[in-house]
């Protein structure tokens, strides 16, 4: 895992702008903290920073590959390719020579021998950049299902390029402006693909490649969600499940650094760490290190709410000395997640104000800085839902006719309205609600059919597209910053490609075959599983109940209006926020009765940190 930065033109000879291109690669540092390098030609200069998982010695980057000492191609490669051996040997069979036993190099390898089509034998989570010296090309390539960002800036005469956009931000010729579509991205919870925020700026969407040369910039679509007729019986899908759960958990244990599971004690992360268990036990390794996360005094104080039934610790506890874990439990408090300093720290990884999920985000941030402690790789439950129909909306009956995404219904889930404390008239200039149509029905109308599919059917594979296209890229981007913020890189198992495929195809009625959520899932890992976690339903990762932590979020707020230059006041209804700062504290303070102070003093701290304009 690593960070990748670039900068391509035509018309300047870059070798001219070491300092530049050291400053944008510098900004990576965080996701690289092992190794750094650059390389520079007369149009392009590539950047990378290192994170050592794989062949810890050889893989350094930018990587060259050369034929009588003259540069052919340069890669700068982010991610894990998890049949790279396999495709060694395939190389080393055709005449290919390596230096190294990185990862790494395959892709390099690959590339001289199949061009951008050898982005189809890959498996794995990437998001790299081939300059071709030979045709002074540049490929930007991304995984199928986004698991590693990466982000572009056209220019004049070129493109620059970065996992973040702070690397981009770091080049004098980027100007830091968000317009109206950038604000209404921010404020509603509906990932529009491609759209960066940052005006100019874009994001290469999951399974593409864009390409740049002199004759400009394109856009290419190597993967996507396909409708295929599934022909498995019950026993039999169930079993392939399995087969590959087993297979892609396997592979993905292969490191050269400490590896962990992260533990939930849900169905999703609870199957990943038993099947991590099994397949170290095999080998003869072990035992699976796992890591949860919770709150001082969750545990005598819990109160159940629409989000969560149950608490998360005695579960963790039941999977955890079933399979004989090495478990460290990490738990925090309202102090912690309220620091300044830490806030700041999630901010300055996502160059983005964290809007959504509120605490969420200094949780995991705080969770991944400990497990960073004893462990470089952690493997998540991250996916599951979305793929084998875990979340509540997937199960009521209003949510199924609902016109609009189904994390937006009034079923209990993770979407509540963060903007009643903004000025009515900006809302109504921004008209969310009406963009918001037009996305709905620009991602409906990308589902693939399937000839003959109706009623229940289509609209359960409908639904699945959405989560799979729309609302697993904010998950997968909030895990892979705060874990990339600490240098830990965080695998996703459920996000391979040919599982997704597979459960994307399978009936609903298979996957909902016993009456409940993620029935395929649970049948095919129930025998690794203590039956506490068979039986659970589905709770998604914790927040705190604390009232204190509302309190301290009540008095910034207060502190940001008493300002007077705050940047975010423009937009803000101070009627409304004074209203709202009058009201008492209440005793079940929640994720969702607190995301309208979040919501605010996020986009605050984003606007004054990153010097932003607003052009509205």
């Amino acid at each position: 895992m690593c960070g990748i930065v670039g900068w391509v033109d035509f018309e300047r000879d870059l070798t001219l702008e070491r300092s530049t291109i050291d400053a944008m690669t510098e900004t990576m540092a965080c996701r690289g903290p092992d190794a750094g390098g650059t390389w520079l030609d007369r149009h392009a200069a590539i950047g990378h920073r290192r994170l050592s998982v794989i062949d810890l010695e050889g893989g350094r980057q930018p990587m060259v590959a050369e034929e009588d000492g003259r540069p052919l191609a340069v890669l700068t490669f982010s991610g894990e390719i998890y049949n790279y051996r396999e495709l060694r040997a395939e190389l080393v069979s055709r005449g290919h020579r390596f230096r190294t036993e990185s990862d790494t190099e395959v892709v390099l390898q690959a590339y001289l021998a199949w061009g951008q089509g050898m982005v189809d034998r890959l498996n794995g989570m990437f998001a790299f950049a081939v300059w071709d010296v030979r045709r002074e090309e540049l490929l930007l390539v991304r995984d199928r299902m986004g698991v590693k960002p990466l982000y572009y800036f056209p220019t004049r005469d070129g493109v620059l390029f970065g996992s973040e956009p702070k690397a981009i931000l770091a080049n004098r010729e980027v100007p830091r402006r968000v317009n109206a579509d950038g604000l209404r991205e921010l404020l509603d919870m509906v990932k529009t693909p491609e759209h960066a925020v940052f005006t100019g700026m874009s994001e290469v969407r999951p399974g593409h490649i864009v390409r740049v040369s002199r004759q400009g910039l394109s856009k290419h679509r190597y993967w996507a969600l396909e409708a295929k007729e599934h022909t498995d019986p019950l026993d039999t899908t169930i079993g392939t499940v399995r087969e590959l759960l087993e297979d892609i958990v396997s592979r993905q244990l292969i490191s050269d650094v400490p590896l962990c599971s992260l533990l939930s004690g849900g169905l999703d992360s609870s199957a990943v760490t038993a099947l991590a268990a099994k397949a170290l036990k095999a080998e003869g390794a072990g035992p699976v290190r796992s890591f949860s996360v919770d709150f001082v005094g969750a545990a005598e104080n819990f109160v159940p709410d629409p989000l969560r039934s149950t608490p998360d610790a005695p579960f963790v506890r039941d999977l955890a000395e079933l399979v004989k874990a090495d478990h460290k439990e990490i738990l925090l408090d309202s102090d912690d997640l309220s620091d300044p300093a830490i806030r700041a720290a999630v901010l300055a990884a996502t160059d983005l104000p964290p809007v959504w999920y509120g605490d969420l985000w200094p949780s995991l941030y705080l969770l991944f800085r400990a497990v960073r402690e004893r462990s470089t790789v952690a493997l998540s439950g991250e996916s599951a839902d979305e793929l084998f129909g875990g979340y509540s909306w997937f199960h009521d009956p209003e949510v199924l006719t609902a016109e609009t995404f189904p994390w937006l219904t009034t079923t209990p889930g993770p979407f509540y309205d963060g903007t009643p404390l903004f000025d009515p008239s900006l809302l109504g200039r921004l008209d969310i609600p009406g963009r918001r149509r037009q996305s709905y029905h620009e991602a409906i109308a990308e589902v693939p059919v399937l000839a003959g599919e109706t009623g229940l059917e289509k609209r359960m594979r409908e639904l699945g597209y959405l989560n799979l296209t729309r609302f697993v890229n904010t998950l997968l981007d909030r895990k892979d910053r705060m874990s990339m913020a600490v240098g830990l890189e965080v695998r996703v198992p459920f996000c391979d490609h040919r599982l997704v495929e597979y459960v994307f195809n399978t009936p609903w009625a298979m996957k909902k075959f016993d009456g409940r959520e993620k029935s395929l899932l649970r049948a095919a890992t129930r025998d690794v599983l203590p039956q506490s976690i068979v039986e659970r339903v589905k709770a998604p990762y914790p927040s705190t109940q604390d009232s204190g932590y509302e309190k301290k979020l009540r008095d910034r707020l207060a502190e940001v209006i008493a300002d007077g230059k705050a940047p975010i006041l423009p937009l803000l209804d101070l009627d409304r926020v004074t209203d709202r700062l009058n009201r008492p504290v209440s005793s079940e303070s929640t994720q969702i009765t607190r995301i309208d102070l979040e919501v605010p003093l996020s986009i605050n701290a984003w606007l004054e940190k990153y010097d932003v304009t607003v052009d509205l």
